[in-house]
Formats: C-alpha cells, structure tokens, sequence
C-alpha cells in the first residue's frame, strides 16, 4: 500500500480509502451486510487505514455497519471520516439538506454512536444546502465540534471553488471530497484551489460506480430506483457507448500488465498529483483484494498519457 500526507495535516493516509455509499444498500442492487463487514476487514488488512462514510448512506446503515467492522481494531491506527448536512425523519420527506448550526450539531452525536467512536478523524459537510443558510453558521458548527474533539478535522464535500472560498472566511477547511474519475473530471478547479491551500484531497467516484471495472459492458437493466441512473450520466445512452471506447484503451493496458482494468481505474486516479487519496467501494473481499492489489504496481507516463488522450474522447 502507498500512503500520502494528507493536506496539512499530520494524517498519513493509504492511497486507497474504503468508500461505504454501497453498503448502505439502498439503490444498489443486492448488498449483504455481512460480506459488507468482511469487505471492510479486507480492505484494512490489505493496508487500507481510511475509510470514509455518511449518515445518509442507508439512512445510518453503513456508519453501523463500519462500526461493526472496526469493532475490536486499534482505533488509533484507523483515520475514518463522516459528513453532515443530509438527514431524514419525521416530517421529512425522503432526503433534506439541512447544513444549519442545530442540525450538524445534532448529527456529529448521532454518528458518533452508529460508529460506536468518541470521535472522528475527519468531518466534513456532505453537500451545500442552497436554501440560505449562512456559511459563517455551518462553519460555526465545524469549528466548535474540531475544537470539542468530536473531530480532529473538519472539510467540505462536493463545494465548488467559490464556496470553499467563502467557508475559509469562518474556518478551517482541511480537506475537501469531490467527485474524480476517468468519467468525471468535472471537479478539476476545486481540486487545483484546494491543492493550491494545502488541503486534503479525497476523491469518490473513482470506478465510475462500477463501469471502470470493466463488469458491465452492455446496456444495464436495474430497477428504475437504482441510483446509479440518477446519480451517473454513463449508463444510459450516448454516455455508455463512449465509456465502452474508452474501456477499450484500458483493456490494452490491463493486459500488458496483466492486471484487471479496475487496477488501471485505481492507479489512474491515486497516482495523480492532486489525489491524495481515493475512495474504492467495496461490497465483497473479491472486490477488497483485488482494488488494493492495484497499489502493488503502477502506470507508466507513458500510459496515462495514453488513457488521458482516451478520456479527452470521451469528452467531446
């Protein structure tokens, strides 16, 4: 496993970061909790020390169910991460973006106790609200939970570059969580700034929710709900045919090496200079060994050079 410093932070962490979205198990597809569990292990026994989550990831599910898996470890030796700003309930109906000071204050308690932890090491708010609330009360917030020790970090995920602008003016912005992957480069500004700063960088996205691993390669067919329709533009058409060409390129490279394309996905993005790390879902051990594998090798310039001509195809 490689590590990187994360931001200016004293954190070392693993290029890979366990992502926990799926094992919420809501939208997608069939998700065993149990294998969840052992998937997590895996992941940590491969050398993984970061994993990242949210409350709003099956409605609490997944917070509990790493907690489960980190039952037992060294809590010392494991770097976790949770978000704020998206909650549930009694009058609610289905997901509401909620980023005022009572919500997020409220919610560090709640995930604390799913995690079954007195704090974590990274908390970050999940997405901006747009309904008005002042940035200067979630920053209020943040800070008063870093300084409680609730956190020993706080962040913004999915902020763009003015946002994390203007959250600077009333805190502390130690790292950011936006999406990155051969699909999506659509974030790169955010990243550069934050780089520029000195902030941490933690991408999701980072198999395209599955199809940089090569597995689908026909036109999918989910239930309607599944969230990788409403999330992701590349599985549906035109998106998808231009993903099965770039896939293509990656197949030539995965076979010189003798290695899955998932490998190529992963080093593709943990060797950018921007990434400190990226997230990896994970639902299986299968999946666990095979995503931590990739940091046992990686691509020449030569070939990212390639794959990014590849992805500039896509594009247009």
């Amino acid at each position: 496993m490689r590590f990187k410093r994360f931001g200016k932070t004293e954190m070392n962490v693993s290029v890979a970061t366990v992502g926990t979205w799926a094992i919420g198990g809501t939208g997608w597809g069939d998700v065993n909790k149990a294998d969840s569990i052992r998937a997590i292990r895996a992941m940590v026994d491969n050398g993984v020390n970061f994993i990242d989550t949210a409350p709003v990831y099956g409605k609490g599910h997944s917070e509990e169910v790493v907690g489960e898996a980190i039952r037992g470890m060294k809590r010392e030796d494991l770097i976790i991460s949770t978000k704020a700003g998206l909650i549930w309930g009694e009058g609610i109906d289905g997901i509401e973006r909620d980023i005022t000071y009572k919500s997020i204050m409220w919610e560090i308690d709640q995930s604390l106790k799913r995690l079954g932890t007195d704090y974590v090491d990274l908390y970050l708010v999940h997405k901006p609200d747009f309904k008005g609330t002042p940035t200067e009360e979630t920053m209020r917030a943040m800070m008063e939970i870093k300084k409680s020790g609730k956190a020993r970090h706080i962040g913004l995920s999915n902020y763009s570059v003015e946002l994390t602008k203007e959250a600077e003016q009333y805190g502390d912005v130690e790292a950011i969580q936006p999406p990155f992957s051969m699909v999506d480069r659509s974030e790169l500004a955010v990243m550069e700034y934050a780089k520029s700063r000195d902030m941490g960088v933690m991408t999701y996205g980072s198999l395209g929710a599955g199809i940089l691993t090569g597995a689908i390669r026909t036109l999918p067919n989910w239930d309607p709900s599944d969230t990788r329709y409403s999330f992701y533009n590349f599985f549906k058409e035109p998106k998808f045919s231009k993903c099965q060409e770039l896939l293509k390129t990656l197949d030539a490279i995965a076979a010189a090496h003798g290695k899955p394309v998932a490998q190529v996905a992963v080093n593709w993005s943990t060797q950018n200079p921007l990434v400190d790390t990226a997230l990896m879902g994970v639902r299986n051990v299968a999946e666990a060994d095979e995503n931590c594998a990739a940091t046992d090798w990686t691509l020449t310039d030569e070939e990212i050079a390639t794959i990014n001509a590849a992805i500039e195809k896509y594009e247009a």
